[in-house]
C-alpha cells in the first residue's frame, strides 16, 4: 500500500493557505497594479509625472527653437529637415516613455530625511515588494499604506530628536523592510513547506500583522495629546456656548449658581427686642 503521508500534508498546507487568502478577502481582490497604498507613495508618483512631462516639454521645446532659428538662417529646412523633426520628435517621446515613472529607494534610504519623507519612500518602497508576497500579507501592506500616512501627520512638527522619532525610524526603517528581506532570501518553492511547525508564508503573515499592530499603537500614542486637547476645548465651548442645557448644568438646576459657599441661615437669628 502507497505511502500517503506526503500527499496528505501537502493537501493540508495548500487547505490553510487557501482559508487564509479567503479570510483576507481571496484572491480575486489583490490592489490594483500600480495602485498606491498611501498618500505619500502617491505624491511622489506625481512629483515623478510632473518631472517627466516638464522635461518632455522643454526637449521639444529646445528642438522647435533650434529649428527654426536653423530655417531662418539657411532659409527653410525642406522636405528631410521636417522629417529629421518628427523623427527627433517621435525619439524623445519614447526616451521619456522608457523611463521608469519613480525610482524605488533603497533600504538604507528609508531611514532618512524628515518624517513625511521617510513614509513616503517606505510607502514607495513597500509597493516595489508586493508583488512577492503571498496575498495575506499584501493585504496587510495596503493596511499599512493607511496607516503610515496617518503615522505620518503625527509626526509633523515633532523634534528630531525626540524620543518617538528614534523609536519610529527603527520601526518603519529596520523592522519592516528586514522582515520582507529575510522573507524574500527562502527559495520561492520552499515558502509554503512548514519548517518548525510554520511556513515561510505564514511566518511573513504573522510579523507583518504584528508589526501593523504596532504602527498604530505608536500613532495612537501620539496623537493622545491631540486628543486630550480636542476634549478640554470641546468640554469648555459646551459650556460656554451650550445654551440653557450647559447654563443648568452650571446652575444646578436652580437660578443662582452654586458656589460651593453656604449662605447663612438667618431664620435661626433671634429677633432683637424691642425697647
Amino acid at each position: 500500500m502507497p505511502d500517503t503521508t506526503r500527499e496528505s500534508d501537502r493537501i493540508l498546507r495548500e487547505a490553510k493557505t487557501s482559508l487564509a487568502v479567503q479570510r483576507d478577502g481571496g484572491t480575486h481582490r489583490p490592489g490594483l497594479r500600480g495602485a498606491s497604498i498611501g498618500r505619500g507613495s502617491a505624491e511622489l508618483k506625481t512629483k515623478a509625472l510632473l518631472k517627466k512631462v516638464r522635461n518632455v516639454v522643454l526637449a521639444l521645446l529646445a528642438l522647435y527653437v533650434g529649428v527654426g532659428i536653423t530655417g531662418a538662417i539657411i532659409g527653410g529646412i525642406g522636405f528631410w529637415g521636417v522629417m529629421t523633426v518628427v523623427a527627433l520628435t517621435a525619439f524623445i517621446f519614447a526616451m521619456f516613455a522608457v523611463v521608469p515613472k519613480v525610482k524605488v529607494p533603497q533600504r538604507a534610504e528609508l531611514k532618512q530625511g524628515n518624517p513625511q519623507q521617510m513614509v513616503a519612500r517606505t510607502e514607495l518602497w513597500l509597493e516595489s515588494q508586493r508583488p512577492a508576497l503571498p496575498p495575506p500579507a499584501q493585504a496587510i501592506i495596503d493596511r499599512l499604506g493607511v496607516q503610515l500616512d496617518a503615522l505620518g501627520l503625527q509626526l509633523q512638527g515633532l523634534d528630531g530628536a525626540h524620543p518617538a522619532m528614534a523609536e519610529v525610524r527603527e520601526l518603519v526603517g529596520e523592522y519592516i523592510p528586514e522582515t520582507i528581506d529575510n522573507y524574500r532570501k527562502v527559495p520561492v518553492h520552499l515558502r509554503a513547506e512548514e519548517y518548525a511547525g510554520k511556513t515561510a508564508d505564514m511566518r511573513l503573515t504573522e510579523s507583518l500583522d504584528k508589526l501593523s499592530g504596532e504602527v498604530d499603537r505608536v500613532t495612537r500614542r501620539l496623537a493622545e495629546g491631540a486628543l486630550d486637547d480636542l476634549a478640554i476645548k470641546s468640554r469648555y465651548l459646551e459650556y460656554r456656548y451650550g445654551g440653557a442645557e450647559a447654563l443648568e448644568d452650571l446652575t444646578g438646576g436652580g437660578g443662582m449658581p452654586d458656589t460651593g459657599v453656604p449662605l447663612p441661615d438667618f431664620s435661626a437669628v433671634p429677633s432683637k427686642q424691642e425697647r
